[in-house]
């Protein structure tokens, strides 16, 4: 009882001090003030505040804080150095391993990419030669840097190339959405990485469906590019060399070391590509299982927030330009878009800030088929590289300034990981329906 009453009087005396003596409040903001200064390792706000409710809140009683305590932690800096120096590395060793089952996808593709162009003779045919050709060198700059020239050598026709580079567009998001199957077993990561990978995947098919039959019934595109061309005419005397991108460099080195280490083996060259595959899924699903982890430690909060703030101005203007400029200096788009899906895994870059990146790295990629075409004979692989960039440009400006519009990719993307959320079989479906069987029953029955 006694204990009681002097349990009592105390609670009676804080509420009235609470009350009485505004100063207190001022006195305890100051105090935090002052801590919120220091650096502490291991200590959140979140932390202290909700171990100190469940340990003093049980009566319904807030005690003010007590002089010295700490009420505001943060983590200390060099820890933030020392995750964002991780973040980094783990980056490059997902690139290391993309690029690794990009190889190991061109050692099977190499001869068979070459009979299809040289057999294509139907404009959709083009188009399904393009997306497989794609797949199977993992590279839409290899494809319509190629394509540019075949055109520019007289040994492909206009009609028939510029089919191809649309499904060149199409093939390249391959790479992103096999990138996010490393978050298959985390069913939240793997819906947002998914739908990351996908919205570019659903652009590109939309863009397809609006441009190619205009294209096949006006030649809109290849006229207007013809007509670009024209006030180019000088600029295809020009010869330029393809700069090589520190990036792309380094990320080729280890995979060229461990295609010598197989090579020196003397293994079939379909062994060689299966064990380059194998490795390159390693390398992705180790990097991607680290990656998101330590993503949401170091970008957490404001620095989340400051992303998402810079990407949506102007619109959107400067996460498009944060694409082109990216994919320009890397040259790969596959880089820049396999990069956005494990920050969309995170939940640390928005679906809606991360669909413009993808935008500005379509236009960036053919920037390699523009230098291509410089270097050409005829002035017709000028307008096969400048067909690519309007329609890329005509994409954007078809899909993105609406509102309305705009959400449909993503719309779509969101709905088709919501089911393979569910049901993983569909993941498999999708990825194999779309870039080689579609494809390829389209070839047999037009050719």
């Amino acid at each position: 009882m006694v204990s009681s009453s002097k349990r009592t009087r105390r609670r009676k005396s804080c509420c009235a001090r609470s009350r009485s003596a505004p100063a207190s409040s001022s006195k305890r903001s100051s105090t935090t003030r002052r801590f919120a200064s220091r650096t502490i390792p291991g200590i959140s706000y979140r932390d202290v505040e909700s171990t100190r409710t469940s340990a003093e809140n049980s009566d319904g009683i807030v005690w003010p804080a007590v002089e010295g305590e700490v009420t505001i932690g943060f983590r200390d800096r060099g820890t933030k150095w020392v995750q964002a120096a991780l973040v980094l590395f783990l980056l490059y060793v997902f690139l290391v391993g993309v690029k690794a089952l990009e190889s190991g996808i061109k050692a099977f593709g190499a001869d068979f990419t070459d009979r299809l162009f040289q057999e294509v003779s139907h404009p959709i045919a083009g188009l399904f030669v393009g997306i497989l050709a794609t797949v199977l060198v993992q590279s839409s700059s290899v494809t319509t840097s190629t394509i540019v020239g075949l055109v520019g050598s007289g040994m492909l026709t206009v009609p028939l190339a510029v089919p191809m580079v649309m499904g060149a567009n199409i093939g390249t998001t391959v790479t992103n959405t096999l990138a996010s199957l490393g978050f298959l077993r985390r069913s939240q990561e793997f819906r947002r990485a998914f739908a990351g990978a996908t919205m570019h995947d659903f652009f590109n098919l939309l863009a397809v469906a609006v441009f190619l039959p205009l294209e096949l019934t006006t030649h809109f595109l290849s006229r207007s590019a013809t007509a670009l061309a024209g006030l180019l005419g000088a600029s295809t005397t020009l010869q330029f060399e393809k700069p090589d991108s520190p990036i792309k460099t380094a990320v080729k080195a280890p995979v060229k070391l461990i295609d010598a280490a197989l090579q020196s083996t003397g293994a079939h060259q379909a062994v060689l590509g299966t064990l380059l595959l194998i490795i390159g899924i390693a390398l992705i699903f180790i990097a991607l299982a680290f990656i998101t982890r330590t993503m949401k430690q170091l970008m957490a909060g404001r620095i989340e927030r400051s992303m998402n703030a810079v990407l949506s101005r102007g619109g959107g203007i400067a996460a498009i330009m944060v694409g082109l400029v990216m994919t320009v200096a890397v040259q790969s788009s596959s880089i820049t878009t396999s990069l956005l899906v494990p920050m969309i895994a995170a939940g640390v870059l928005t679906l809606e800030n991360g669909f413009p990146v993808t935008l500005g790295a379509n236009v960036g990629t053919t920037a390699t088929a523009l230098l291509a075409a410089l270097a050409a004979d005829r002035p017709e692989g000028l307008v096969i590289a400048l067909t690519h960039t309007l329609f890329n440009v005509g994409g954007i400006l078809v899909f993105y300034p609406v509102p309305a519009i705009r959400r449909i990719p993503l719309w779509l993307a969101r709905k088709l990981a919501a089911f393979a959320e569910i049901r993983k079989s569909a993941v498999l479906v999708y990825v194999v329906g779309v870039f080689v069987v579609l494809p390829l029953i389209g070839l047999l029955l037009l050719d």
